[in-house]
């Protein structure tokens, strides 16, 4: 356990999540200047003495994603020059997960020059949630806790009652997840086979599983178009599913997602709050926070205490 006292501050990012957060662990949120000067350069300074303390930046790399990262540098950067004993980048949605390969030639690994940023700028540990791809913890040089908002969403969902659940992956790609959800629900599992056109558009082939007379969960880590989760929709709907939900840990939703979620089969989206949601309007859009999941993994971190049996549900875990 550390004995220097625990400081919690935020970027502009998602400052609404960093004050629950600290509402939550019950601290003060930490006085910081966080602005531009007049030719967009980023200006960070530390309102208060943080020589020795236990700091936990909240800041994820969202829209503006450039913007939002030099403010995370900087701020680490700025509390290593004070003197903080231990800096933790607590970065609730990390933006670059997808940049993780080299998918073509010439290309570049973002996602492993964004963890040597974040490290070479003087963290001492990353806090972040539901990355796209696991193997992303790998990535960084320092201890990395991967939560999930599965428990988050879990308990929302539970409460609804829906009867003859199915439990849908919009694609290939997230059939480890969506088992862990299935594990969870004791539902059965079904998959949506795509193949994507562009970064905008998809075209769904196939439903592997049976939907018919079912009601639906499509779970994925992230949505920016909603293209995916509304093609989705449309084919199960199809296919003779009773009513299609879906739910995501991020939504970051641009404009185009918003109006195709107000088109869409969908009956509702369920998300978290590590970005900002915009108001869809003439759509149920359900944002839960996530604020106690990350409080409380803070101050176990803090109190040097496990941080993995915050995960268990009914006797699974959302990574298995």
């Amino acid at each position: 356990m550390l004995s220097s006292e625990l400081k919690i501050f935020s970027g502009n990012a998602n400052k609404p999540l960093a004050q629950r957060i600290a509402d939550y662990v019950g601290v003060r949120l930490g006085d910081a200047t966080v602005t531009e000067f007049p030719d967009q350069e980023t200006f960070v300074k530390i309102n208060e003495n943080i020589r020795g303390r236990d700091v936990f930046i909240v800041q994820p790399t969202s829209p503006p994603a450039n913007q939002h990262l030099m403010e995370l540098l900087i701020m680490i950067d700025a509390c290593r020059r004070a003197s903080a004993t231990r800096i933790t980048a607590v970065i609730p949605f990390f933006g670059y997960a997808r940049q993780d390969r080299k998918d073509q030639p010439r290309v570049p690994i973002t996602a492993k020059l964004v963890a040597n940023l974040i490290t070479a700028a003087g963290a001492n540990r990353v806090i972040t949630m539901d990355l796209h791809a696991q193997q992303l913890m790998g990535f960084f040089d320092i201890p990395v806790d991967h939560l999930y908002a599965a428990p988050v969403i879990y308990r929302y969902v539970k409460q609804k009652n829906l009867q003859d659940l199915v439990v849908v992956s919009p694609d290939i790609g997230g059939v480890k997840m969506v088992h862990a959800y299935a594990n969870m629900f004791h539902a059965p599992l079904a998959i949506v086979a795509k193949k994507r056109k562009s970064a905008k558009e998809v075209e769904v082939l196939n439903v592997v599983g049976d939907v018919k007379g079912k009601n639906v969960l499509l779970v994925d880590d992230l949505t920016e178009t909603a293209g995916t989760l509304t093609r989705a929709a449309e084919i199960l709907k199809k296919k003779g599913a009773k009513k299609v939900f879906a739910s995501v840990s991020h939504a970051v939703l641009n404009p185009v997602a918003l109006e195709r979620l107000r088109r869409s089969a969908l009956e509702e989206l369920v998300t978290t709050d590590t970005v900002l949601n915009p108001k869809v309007g003439k759509f149920k859009l359900t944002a839960l926070s996530v604020a106690p999941l990350l409080g409380e993994a803070i101050q176990r971190i803090h109190n040097s205490e496990s941080v993995s049996s915050l995960f268990d549900i009914n006797g699974t875990r959302p990574e298995s």
